[in-house]
């Protein structure tokens, strides 16, 4: 009960800092990606407002074994920089750049912007679903950095 409790605190926070900050406005995000356009710095405040905090916050969960409510924490995760990893990226990269959506303004925007947001919501997580199978369908023979979806 009170894990479900603070899962929807955080998660109407952060819906709400989407919608406050106007990362759910398409146009905001795509003004932020046009670096050699019509630069629009404003949600450089909302990643730092993001970036800064969890600087604290990962450095006090380093010294932690057990989360707040009592959970263990999972090992940190290796950085490994592998071609999955700049291939997703440059994919999430391009599509967020031509759309002006990421995964969670995505989801706030299906409710908000009508048709446009649910169909992008629908093929975002088709996407999803296809990834793995086009992983194994594409991979290099005999790569093993391609076996799964992490």
């Amino acid at each position: 009960m009170k894990r479900n409790f603070f899962a929807a605190l955080a998660g109407a926070m952060f819906g709400a800092g989407l919608l406050v900050s106007g990362m759910i406005d398409t146009v905001k995000v795509q003004g932020w990606l046009d670096v050699f356009g019509d630069w629009d710095p404003t949600l450089a405040f909302v990643m730092g407002g993001a970036i800064i905090p969890m600087f604290f916050a990962w450095r006090v969960a380093e010294k932690r074994k057990t989360a707040v409510l009592g959970d263990l924490l999972p090992a940190k995760p290796t950085q490994v920089i592998d071609a999955k990893l700049i291939t997703g990226s440059l994919m999430f990269g391009a599509g967020w750049g031509l759309v002006g959506l990421c995964p969670g303004p995505a989801l706030a925007a299906a409710a908000l912007n009508g048709f446009g947001g649910l169909v992008f919501l629908l093929a975002m997580v088709v996407a999803m679903v296809l990834t793995p199978a086009l992983l194994r369908l594409f991979r290099p023979q005999g790569d093993t950095a391609w076996t799964s979806a992490r």
